[in-house]
């Protein structure tokens, strides 16, 4: 991938996690903590975790240190967008300074339970996003699951929306 398609690829990527915040904001409080016995309990839960994956794979490429949220961290919605607005600045800063060099190079970095890893850069990016596809369509079941409705976030929906938009 060239670096104008990873900017593309991201561009998707927070406009889809927006609608996943829009949608879930039509929940009350109480719906968005319960427990509903999926991988992270909750849609709240869930959302900390994407959040939080979003951050630490940021971190790692910025050479920083890594620290995962927790639910108590981003205790309501308005939290959470305020983290990952501020979050989407800072990884399009990030985005805009990759070169066909920098994401073929190979980018170690150490997993959670202290294993290291190296691949290159465009393959850890494409992970990251391919990560925020999976927990959005958790997020998108749980708010069936609560009788709420997900605004669609295909990438297709994506790309018919920016020529609509012209």
């Amino acid at each position: 991938m060239t670096p104008r398609e990873i900017s593309a690829l991201y561009e998707y990527d927070r406009w889809a996690t927006l609608k996943m915040l829009e949608s879930v904001a039509s929940l009350d409080s109480a719906k968005q903590q319960q427990d509903l016995g999926t991988s992270f309990s909750s849609i709240h839960g869930t959302l900390v975790h994407l959040l939080s994956a979003d951050r630490v794979w940021l971190q790692r490429w910025l050479g920083k240190l890594v620290v995962p949220l927790k639910p108590e961290d981003m205790p309501t919605i308005d939290v959470l967008k305020k983290q990952w607005d501020a979050h989407f600045l800072e990884m399009e800063n990030f985005i805009r300074s990759l070169n066909d060099e920098v994401l073929a190079a190979p980018r170690p970095y150490t997993d959670f339970k202290g294993n290291t890893h190296t691949q290159p850069l465009v393959q850890q990016l494409q992970h990251k996003v391919n990560h925020s596809t999976y927990h959005r369509g958790q997020v998108a079941v749980m708010l069936r699951m609560l009788g709420s409705r997900a605004h669609g976030t295909d990438l297709i929906t994506y790309f018919r929306q920016q020529v609509s938009n012209g």
